[in-house]
C-alpha cells in the first residue's frame, strides 16, 4: 500500500508539471500592435474586449484594426495548447479554424489557416523544423516553433514563426504568415494586461499599451537622451517611473532600477558592450513604456 501511495503521489505531481509548461495565449486582456514599413513605419493595433459564449463555448471578442465589427472571436483551450479563430458571418452563421496546435513536435505537419488575413485562407501544409527557446521581455525562454512548407505544397511559399504565449509573428490570425516589416507587415508589440511581453524594436522606438485602461499620461512625455561624450543615458520627465529595467536585445535581464520619483533618471552604460538594448519602464497606476536606445 505504501508503495502504491508512492507511486500515484508522484503520478500526479508528475502530470502536474506537465500541465503547467504550457503558456497560454489569452490568459490575460491582450493587446497587439502589427507594424508595417513603407516610406516610414506605422503600427496598427487591435486588442481583446470582452468574452462572450457562442454554443456554449467561451470566447474572446477582438476589436480594433480590421477587427472593429466583433465578429471575429478568439478561443483557446489550454489543456489542448490549442487556439481558434471564429468568424460570425452576416447571415449569422458562424466559421471556426484551428489557427495553433502547441502540441506539435519537430517533423510533425499542420494545415495553415488564414482567415481575414493577406495570405492564402487555406495555406496549406506546413512542416516544423525545429523548437527553439529564446527569452522575451520578461528574460524568461519561450519556445520559438519554426515552420517551413511541405515540398508538396503549392499554396505558400514563405515560412511562419509561433512564439509559446504570443501566436504567430505575423497576425493573430495568420498562423502560415511571414513576419515581414517591409512586406505584409510583422508583430512588434504584445501585451499581457498591461505589460509587454513580446517586443521587436527594429523599426519603432517604444511599446506602450493603447487600449489596457492604462493612465497614458503617466509615461507619454518620458524621453531619453544621451549625455555627449559619455557613456551615460538620461530619461527626463521621469517623475511617474516606479521601476527602469535594462535588457540585451535578446531579452536578458542586466539591471533593474528602482526609481524615487525625481525628474530624471541617469542609466550609465559604461559597463557594457557596445549595440542595442531594451529599456522597460513601469510607472503609477499600473502605464508601462519600453525605449531602444543604442551605445
Amino acid at each position: 500500500m505504501r508503495f502504491l501511495f508512492t507511486f500515484f503521489t508522484m503520478l500526479f505531481f508528475s502530470l502536474s508539471l506537465i500541465g503547467q509548461d504550457y503558456t497560454p495565449i489569452l490568459n490575460h486582456e491582450n493587446e497587439w500592435h502589427f507594424t508595417t514599413c513603407y516610406f516610414g513605419c506605422y503600427s496598427d493595433k487591435y486588442y481583446t474586449d470582452g468574452d462572450t459564449l457562442v454554443n456554449g463555448k467561451t470566447y474572446k471578442i477582438l476589436d480594433g484594426y480590421h477587427f472593429i465589427s466583433r465578429t471575429f472571436l478568439l478561443r483557446e483551450e489550454v489543456a489542448e495548447k490549442k487556439l481558434y479563430f471564429l468568424k460570425i458571418r452576416p447571415s449569422g452563421g458562424i466559421d471556426e479554424y484551428l489557427l495553433y496546435d502547441f502540441t506539435l513536435r519537430v517533423g510533425d505537419t499542420i494545415n495553415m489557416q488564414n482567415p481575414i488575413t493577406p495570405f492564402p485562407e487555406e495555406g496549406g501544409y506546413f512542416r516544423l523544423d525545429s523548437i527553439i527557446p529564446r527569452p522575451l521581455v520578461d528574460g524568461q525562454n519561450y519556445d520559438y516553433f519554426y515552420f517551413s512548407p511541405t515540398p508538396s505544397n503549392p499554396i505558400s511559399t514563405d515560412n511562419a514563426i509561433w512564439v509559446e504565449g504570443v501566436g504567430s509573428l505575423s497576425l493573430i490570425n495568420a498562423p502560415g504568415g511571414f513576419p515581414d516589416l517591409n512586406g505584409v507587415g510583422a508583430l512588434s508589440c504584445y501585451f499581457k494586461g498591461r505589460d509587454v511581453f513580446y517586443a521587436n524594436l527594429d523599426s519603432i522606438d517604444d511599446c506602450t499599451p493603447l487600449f489596457m485602461g492604462v493612465p497614458e499620461s503617466n509615461l507619454e512625455k518620458v524621453i531619453v537622451s544621451k549625455l555627449h561624450g559619455t557613456q551615460t543615458f538620461l530619461l527626463h520627465n521621469a517623475q511617474n517611473i516606479t521601476q527602469l529595467t535594462l535588457f540585451s536585445l535578446n531579452g536578458k535581464k542586466l539591471k533593474t532600477i528602482h526609481h524615487n520619483f525625481t525628474q530624471t533618471i541617469s542609466l550609465d552604460l559604461a559597463g557594457f558592450d557596445s549595440g542595442t538594448y531594451i529599456v522597460l519602464t513601469k510607472g503609477i497606476g499600473g502605464s508601462a513604456k519600453t525605449f531602444k536606445i543604442i551605445k
